[in-house]
């Protein structure tokens, strides 16, 4: 295994648990509902994070909290840099993590197809 593979993980682990704290400080959750941080992806060179996140009790769209998150990561990456012990600090740059929708369209799938199969078998 390389060794910049482990730096990254670190770096990402450092990253999502310093960021769940200031989201959660940054926006409350009356008026994004519950953001959570699902991964973090930090590129082989340190320079650049992808950080995904869920919404739950959203009263915003998923839209608006990438763009407000975005907006903000001028901050939240200024934040991060107390913490890091590297020469550089990535850019930070939100996205939704669509995979819980995905998650729940494909069981529903899976119910219908159940369903029809059982039906099938009883006629």
């Amino acid at each position: 295994m390389p060794k910049e593979f482990g730096r990254n993980l670190r770096v990402a682990k450092l990253i999502k648990e310093e960021l769940a704290t200031l989201i959660q400080e940054k926006f409350p959750l009356k008026q994004y509902g519950l953001v959570t941080l699902t991964n973090v992806d930090v590129s082989p060179d340190l320079k650049n994070s992808t950080i995904y996140f869920t919404s739950l009790n959203n009263k915003k769209a998923n839209s608006e909290i990438t763009i407000e998150l975005n907006q903000n990561a001028g901050h939240f990456r200024y934040e991060v840099s107390k913490i890091l012990t590297s020469k550089t600090v990535p850019s930070l740059c939100f996205k939704y993590d669509q995979s819980m929708e995905r998650v729940q369209r494909l069981n529903t799938i899976f119910e219908l197809v159940n369903t029809q199969s059982e039906k099938n078998r009883k006629t």
